[in-house]
């Protein structure tokens, strides 16, 4: 029987965390303002907390981001950091500085060490090193082609090995980037990155003796020039798992509960589908199911060595799919489901449900808008302040009962 590596989510709202348990995420990581890189992160300590216990009841792990590097006067104050780690209870903690390292086994010796993507982890040498620091497992740096991942596999069999599979790439080594800090004051290290790197720029000359400034012309390459595609692995998951990785990664500290969960539910099916007959895996429906998000395109980044020019979109930033989040389910009746929006709808739209554990998706064509608040029937509707809209049962196709649940998602093509 094939052992398939971990599936991991990020989850940074208690929403996200929902929706990664419900679509077959195995771990969650998680953090919380202020001692992690996820200092803009929307969750609180309870909801964390609440988090933690729903994956606990459903038997997955939560790890808890402590990834800052920490400055003399911040040790001062973990002392509280403590006492927050004693009440939330992780499965493990996501470290990056070596003096953190050293704190967190001495004050929490019975908690696993994971070593950040921040370290840049690139070599078995790194990985021995913080394995004899105590680690138990190492995130390997964005920065690792699939050779050199399985070189240090073989170097390093008695420590776990994680790589990311999907999510944004930083144009810095795995977020280790000043732009951000020194143009907007918001430090990439600490969750806040402004994403500089997305920017448009203008180069413009300025000639010393007038100051006259003259801008430089785009050539056919435009001018985003440091904008990186998503990365993807899904069309070498095959080499990937077989490579034997403890855990599969998905970047999105800062992604809505739709993203989390379209990400999980096509990596779950994919990995379950190399399974149960890895000679006859076919990555091309799940990237289907990757296509319908939102992004920037996809890249196999540094996969097979370093990256070239078609890893980066040098036109625009905008999203390469024609569709977006329609919103999610909220309540589920003998006769009707609820579904709050996340984008303006409208009778006559489309919306396709994201099933979990099945490919087999459901679509339904609106005919009437029924808002859920009065039951009356609107032209369209938008999102926000948790509007909702009403689904008669029997527009599903007769599709069974069990395939909906609270926090289903579901897709819609953009309108026009």
């Amino acid at each position: 029987m094939i052992k398939l590596p971990e599936l991991l989510a990020p989850a940074g709202t208690l929403d996200a965390f929902k929706t990664a348990i419900l679509y077959g995420a195995d771990a969650i990581y998680a953090g919380l303002p202020g001692f992690s890189m996820r200092a803009r992160a929307k969750i609180t300590t309870e909801e964390v907390k609440a988090g933690i216990e729903l994956a606990h009841a459903a038997g997955k792990k939560v790890y808890l981001a402590f990834n800052l590097f920490a400055h003399d006067a911040e040790y001062a104050n973990l002392s509280r950091v403590s006492e927050t780690i004693r009440y939330l209870r992780p499965d493990a903690l996501i470290v990056s500085d070596p003096g953190i390292v050293m704190w967190v086994r001495e004050n929490h010796p019975d908690i696993p060490i994971h070593i950040s993507t921040q370290a840049n982890i690139c070599s078995a040498r790194s990985v021995k090193f913080w394995q004899a620091a105590g680690a138990r497992l190492c995130v390997l740096a964005r920065e690792v082609s699939h050779s050199e991942f399985k070189s240090i596999r073989a170097a390093c069999p008695d420590v776990g090995l994680e790589i990311f599979v999907h999510g944004a790439m930083c144009m810095s080594y795995s977020g280790r980037c000043l732009l951000s800090n020194f143009v907007t004051g918001r430090p990439a290290n600490r969750g806040a990155c402004a994403q500089l790197c997305r920017w448009k720029y203008d180069v413009i000359l300025r000639e010393r003796e007038s100051g006259l400034e003259m801008p430089l012309e785009e050539d056919e390459r435009g001018a985003y020039i440091m904008n990186s595609k998503d990365l993807c692995l899904m069309p070498r998951l095959g080499e990937v798992v077989a490579a034997r990785p403890d855990s599969l990664k998905i970047e999105g500290r800062n992604r809505s509960e739709y993203y989390v969960g379209s990400v999980v539910h096509a990596y779950r099916c994919a990995l379950d589908a190399y399974a149960a007959a890895p000679d006859k895996f076919d990555p091309a429906p799940f990237m289907a199911a990757l296509n319908v998000l939102e992004t920037r395109g996809y890249t196999t980044a540094f996969f097979d060595g370093p990256v070239g020019a078609d890893a980066h979109d040098y036109n625009t930033t905008r999203s390469t799919s024609e569709y977006h989040a329609a919103g999610v389910i909220t309540a589920v009746n003998s006769d009707k489901i609820t579904l709050e929006l996340r984008n303006e709808i409208k009778a006559g739209d489309e919306i396709t449900f994201i099933l979990p554990g099945t490919m087999d998706n459901v679509s339904v064509l609106l005919e009437r808008i029924i808002n859920a608040a009065n039951g009356a029937d609107v032209p369209k509707m938008a999102a926000g302040q948790r509007n909702s809209i009403i689904i008669p049962r029997q527009w599903l196709c007769g599709a069974p009962v069990e395939n909906f649940a609270v926090n289903v998602l579901a897709y819609k093509k953009k309108n026009k």
